[in-house]
């Protein structure tokens, strides 16, 4: 055995590091970091200027305090660094901890999700990556490969065209078809012409069992099908033997010696053999590929217009189709061209563009034996997936390698776009910018026109098109996927997919891209968010996605329930984990303002500590139990994903809202607390246990308020937190030399510690009762509706439109026009689209004018309503 290990492998070369991934939530956790940092230090500031006023004004004149008349020269810096100390809560250090833990949970969930399991293949789902479950509630755009995405990439032979002769017919396959049975046993040239290349133009590997029974494992489910196909009509792979091939072909058995592989490649689009003929000592070149890469390599004169018109024949009814092929080559001819193909193999600069370059000096002056069409039937339930994602306010791209026909036919079938007249497809083909342009154009004046009509509207564009597009027209088709929910795009390479993602991700929209194989990890590695499938291609997109899936119609859920789940509870956990140290960092600046602006603390440090260790973590840890909503309502009404798409429940608007109440209860807490237990009467470790109960119990009133759903957990965790809390300072004041010696004991003997108790939760959650209940009953949201027919128990029959935010619009006359490209030659296009100058504000200009059953969609960083009237 040899083994190629290591990263100077072809594997490891091509690898590439991928970026580490930023979700949304988590940039925008970062800005509001950064904001309550500059609070902090505005705060530092001013409270460490009054305090040195105060300290120069008054103070001295105490002589209780010991201020001496002359201080060192860091003086001034004392007090501010006494603020400093105090508010450095403010930003909660254990937010990232307690992030990192409860997204563990989330890719937990995930693994553990027995509806998301293959039965067939008992595969489970799989989170690689635990960081960025909250992103899949905020999905914009889904980009997925077709074969083995989409389909079960369970090839099946079904029909062909041999030498202008099509066989096989929707009574039965080709492979039962009698007429070309009997042009084989008949010993037709074409016909065993056509099977030789199906049978070792391949890399299949033949395993004979001890039995005598052949199997096939092979890379590709392509040639498998293939090669079982001919086997099933007497052209049997029956061994390998280092380089000797053996067919077993109707008795007889036939030996090839195989002289060289010409690779299959992404830009090649075809791969060859080169063999020898052991009985005749002939060398002969098979070749097998798409049609664009086989048909034009066809020798002078040979009449190709029947092989175009089955391979779109075939295309139409939604199969996979190959063109073969056959040359037969001299000894000196050979010789030549191995030389040369031994030196581009063992060159070290630019090898792959030298061997395409050796390959195609000999894939000419082919002979085209036919036409080859395999069957890929969509997985279970992808139409289902798709209508409902794309209810969810989701667009998908589909980026397939195969022909264009054959993929609109999968897009119509998958419900990526309706058929007319309620859908329209665009296409964008030709091989010249100036083609490229024209029909560029064309499309992009067809869908400003038809943005306006409720029209399911895509655009088609081939792999030869794009790549002009995306080189010399970047914005135009920037805007035309702007303006566009669904695009397909056909023969597209590896590297195309990861530059569309690219592309999309440009303009601020979330992406995630499913794929099934090693064509589709550069595409999964640069998304928002890779997906991939455990498939019949390998491992190789399962192992480099942040998941993984046996099926694409689990992706529904992925989305809908853990990424819409993990959203919510992420966007509570982060807020409510500032507003928890902003309560206690303002009760402490309140208490400067009695203490002299001093920079005293009203809490000693082992308080402190257990405030957000203990006191306050478990409760909120428990919220990824959380459901606002079942899962079944969530799967019924998946338009409620917008409001995690728009980023609704986390927000600086969001966050505000609980800067003001942690402000509130602040408030609520240290006057009440001063009113009940002044100085005079008490001591001062009485008033900040006081102070220090009185936020412990509102934080279980507020974790209750904002609960929606309780478990038996959820209330051991928010009231046997109480207890828990009640334990620990019992057991601190049995302390001597605690600081705290029957502190404890001595309040909770006194009516007026529990009537303070509830004055403190009374004055703090009434308001916010009020608010919350003014909220739901006369400015109720579409998910506050749900909420309540899930406990009367009533059906919703229609959740009316989920109307945007009001927003302002530029005046779009006043946008300098734009066009969309100049051509080398220098002359400009005659249309130019309306398109600013970074693809953001070409987000915020046109929005992607998308549509759904029960409302109208926005972008959360848009200021364009996302609405059909717009």
């Amino acid at each position: 055995m040899v083994y190629f290990l290591g990263n100077e492998t072809k594997l490891g070369m091509s690898r590439g590091v991928a970026e580490p991934k930023l979700t949304a939530m988590d940039a925008m956790i970062d800005k509001l970091t950064g904001a309550i940092f500059i609070f902090q230090i505005v705060v530092v500031i001013v409270l460490g200027i009054a305090g040195n006023v105060w300290k120069d004004t008054e103070a001295r004149k105490h002589w209780y305090v010991l201020y001496p008349d002359e201080g060192p020269w860091y003086e001034l810096l004392i007090i501010p660094l006494r603020f400093e100390l105090l508010c450095s809560i403010m930003i909660p250090i254990s937010i990232k901890v307690s992030l990192d833990l409860v997204k563990s949970l989330y890719a937990k969930f995930i693994d553990w999700d027995k509806q998301m399991v293959d039965v067939e293949t008992a595969t489970p789902a799989n989170a690689t990556n635990t960081a960025i479950s909250e992103d899949l509630g905020q999905v914009e755009y889904i980009l997925t490969d077709k074969t083995g995405t989409l389909t079960e990439n369970k090839m099946i032979f079904k029909r062909c065209c041999i030498a202008g002769t099509f066989f096989g017919n929707e009574n039965g396959d080709a492979v039962k078809d009698v007429e070309l049975l009997k042009a084989i046993n008949t010993g037709s040239p074409d016909a065993i012409k056509f099977l030789t290349v199906m049978a070792i133009c391949n890399t299949v590997i033949p395993i004979k069992s001890p039995s005598g029974i052949v199997t096939y494992k092979a890379q590709s489910q392509d040639e498998e099908a293939l090669v079982r196909a001919a086997a099933s009509m007497h052209m049997d792979f029956v061994n390998k033997n280092a380089n000797i091939l053996e067919i077993n072909f109707n008795g007889s058995l036939i030996q090839y010696e195989v002289l060289d592989y010409l690779e299959f490649t992404s830009d090649r689009k075809r791969m060859s053999v080169v063999v020898r003929d052991c009985s005749s000592n002939k060398i002969i070149l098979l070749s097998k590929g798409a049609d664009e890469a086989i048909l034009p390599c066809a020798y002078a004169g040979f009449q190709t217009k029947t092989f175009y018109e089955a391979v779109d024949q075939y295309a139409q009814m939604g199969l996979r189709t190959f063109c073969l092929a056959w040359r037969e080559l001299n000894e000196v001819e050979y010789h030549d061209w191995s030389l040369l193909f031994k030196e581009a193999n063992s060159t070290l600069v630019d090898r792959e563009w030298r061997v395409a370059e050796v390959c195609q000096r000999l894939e000419q002056d082919l002979e085209i034996l036919g036409v080859a069409a395999i069957e890929d039937r969509l997985q279970d339930g992808v139409p289902e997936a798709i209508e409902t994602l794309r209810k969810a306010g989701i667009n998908f791209w589909m980026l397939t390698g195969d022909k264009q026909n054959t993929a609109i036919q999968i897009a119509l079938s998958c419900n990526f776009v309706s058929p007319e007249p309620k859908g329209q497809l665009l296409l964008i083909n030709g091989k010249t910018e100036d083609e490229v342009c024209r029909n560029l154009e064309r499309v992009l004046l067809t869908m400003r026109i038809t943005k306006a009509e409720p029209k399911d509207v895509a655009f088609v564009i081939d792999g030869w098109a794009l790549e002009i597009a995306l080189k010399n027209y970047r914005k135009a088709f920037t805007e035309l996927a702007i303006l566009s929910r669904t695009a397909i795009c056909c023969r597209v390479t590896p590297s195309q997919k990861a530059q569309l993602v690219e592309l999309l991700k440009s303009c601020d929209y979330r992406t995630l891209a499913i794929g099934d194989g090693g064509n589709d990890v550069r595409m999964i590695q640069q998304a928002d968010i890779g997906v991939g499938i455990s498939g019949r291609e390998g491992l190789q997109a399962a192992r480099a996605a942040d998941y993984s899936i046996g099926k694409f119609r689990f992706l529904t859920r992925l989305i809908l329930v853990h990424g819409r789940y993990s959203y919510n509870r992420t966007a509570f956990l982060s807020q409510y984990s500032f507003y928890k140290s902003l309560l206690i960092c303002f009760i402490q600046i309140f208490f400067s303002f009695v203490s002299g602006v001093s920079g005293t603390s009203l809490f000693n440090s082992v308080s402190l500590m257990a405030y957000n260790v203990f006191y306050t973590s478990v409760p909120v840890l428990v919220s990824v139990l959380d459901k606002d909503l079942s899962e079944k309502t969530v799967m019924q009404h998946p338009q409620i994903l917008f409001y995690c798409q728009a980023g609704r429940l986390l927000n600086p608007t969001t966050f505000a809202g609980w800067f003001g109440r942690a402000l509130f209860h602040a408030i609520v807490v240290f006057a009440i607390t001063m009113h009940s237990y002044a100085f005079e009467k008490s001591e001062m470790e009485e008033v900040s246990m006081v102070a220090l109960s009185g936020c412990v119990w509102l934080q279980a009133f507020v974790v209750t308020l904002e609960t929606n759903s309780f478990t038996i957990l959820q209330h051991v965790a928010i009231w046997g937190n109480l207890v828990v809390f009640y334990i620990i300072n019992w057991i601190v004041s049995a302390l001597p030399r605690s600081g705290m010696y029957t502190i404890m004991y001595r309040l909770c003997r006194q009516p007026a510690y529990w009537n303070t108790m509830f004055l403190i939760v009374a004055a703090g959650m009434g308001p916010v009762l009020a608010l919350k209940y003014f909220r739901y009953t006369y400015r109720s949201s579409k998910i506050n509706i749900l909420q309540q027919a899930e406990r009367l128990g009533g059906p919703i029959l229609s959740l009316g439109n989920i109307e945007p935010q009001p927003r302002t619009l530029d005046d779009t006359d006043d946008r300098s026009p734009l066009s969309i490209s100049q051509s080398k030659n220098g002359r400009s296009s005659v249309f130019e689209p309306l398109l600013s100058d970074s693809p953001s504000a070409v987000r915020r200009s046109f929005g992607p004018g998308a549509t759904f059953d029960f409302f109208q969609s926005q972008s959360k960083s848009s200021n364009y309503p996302r609405n059909k009237d717009n």
